[in-house]
């Protein structure tokens, strides 16, 4: 039985406007997302760090973003959210929206030690954050006061070893960078020393002058206060190679100390899990710009910061075996923070 002629027309053509209807649709969509990606920036851009005012990272950041918002037109904003061992700054940022607006940046211990270190928190960055774009990475030196016998590795380590336990180092926490370098020094050389945390950079480096502890690890940016006022000496550059900002100062193997030891801490900008991939890239991709004008690449020199331009999946990769490194070294010390 034939259909007639003027239902089967009506078919077609319910048929017909269904395949505009749906090609319109997913045209729309497409524009949307080209639009929103090609427009991106089109509001304000803001930075959250975990890190104070005037510190090292806080001023890369702040000539970064001044960068980004020439090239951008438009307001890059730095908010400070510093404490909590980072989570502040983390808590504040992993429930926005995943649009490129709202950035963090953490430093690789905040990335790779936390989770060890407050382990009920289930705390995993690779679960509600995308790696975006690195600043910079720095490698840390030994400091002493420049009052203390010691003028090499090869002398921490006897005393150390003379007086089991009662050589000390002071970080800025527990879990920092200059504690976990430490506890590595301590694995390395097979001795047993005493870690004493400050809550403030600059109380450490005091107790470092006064000889209140015997040494720390420190970066140049962090230390330049009293190294600058003759009240700091370093040692050796905890690092493979020495650098030129210290062209003088041995690496802890020259300095007969052990040759493995390599004590670094690097930088970078996260977005909260879900970012599009073209905005990630452009991120990515003007970030490398900023850090690499001579400007900004002359301030980080002096700082002893080393530009770094790793992909997203680069800085998941590093991060990955921080942690592994940072998870026996913790383990081994048996050090927790809950």
């Amino acid at each position: 039985m034939s259909v007639p002629a003027s239902r089967a027309q009506a078919f077609h053509w319910r048929r017909n406007l269904l395949a505009l209807c749906l090609a319109a649709i997913s045209g729309s969509a497409f524009s949307t997302t080209a639009l929103a990606t090609d427009a991106y920036p089109s509001k304000p851009v803001t930075l959250v760090t975990s890190f104070s005012v005037g510190s090292g990272p806080d001023t890369v950041l702040r000539l970064v973003a001044d960068r980004l918002g020439k090239a951008w037109s438009q307001r890059v904003i730095v908010e400070n959210r510093p404490g909590g061992a980072g989570f502040i700054a983390i808590d504040a940022v992993k429930r926005a929206a995943p649009d490129g607006y709202t950035l963090l940046q953490l430093d690789s211990e905040q990335l790779a030690a936390l989770p060890h270190l407050y382990k009920s928190r289930n705390y995993d960055p690779d679960q509600i954050f995308d790696p975006v774009a690195t600043l910079f990475i720095t490698p840390f030196l030994v400091s002493v006061s420049t009052q203390s016998p010691w003028k090499s590795v090869s002398d921490l380590i006897a005393s150390a070893k003379a007086k089991p336990g009662q050589v000390t180092y002071g970080s800025w926490g527990i879990g920092s960078p200059g504690h976990l370098g430490g506890i590595a020094l301590e694995s390395d050389a097979n001795v047993s020393m005493q870690h004493v945390p400050y809550k403030e950079v600059g109380q450490l480096y005091a107790a470092v002058s006064n000889g209140d502890v015997n040494w720390s690890m420190a970066t140049i940016a962090s230390s330049q206060g009293p190294y600058q006022a003759g009240k700091l000496r370093y040692i050796a550059v905890a690092a493979p190679k020495r650098i030129s900002q210290m062209p003088d100062v041995p690496t802890v193997a020259e300095s007969a100390g052990p040759a493995g030891l390599d004590v670094n801490s690097f930088v970078v900008l996260l977005a909260p899990k879900g970012i599009p991939p073209a905005i990630r890239d452009q991120i990515n991709a003007e970030v490398a710009k900023a850090v690499a004008d001579p400007e900004v690449k002359n301030r980080l020199d002096g700082f002893a910061f080393q530009v770094i331009s790793w992909s997203p999946e680069e800085i998941r990769r590093q991060t990955t075996l921080k942690s592994q490194t940072y998870q026996k070294l913790i383990q081994k010390a048996n050090v927790s923070l809950e």
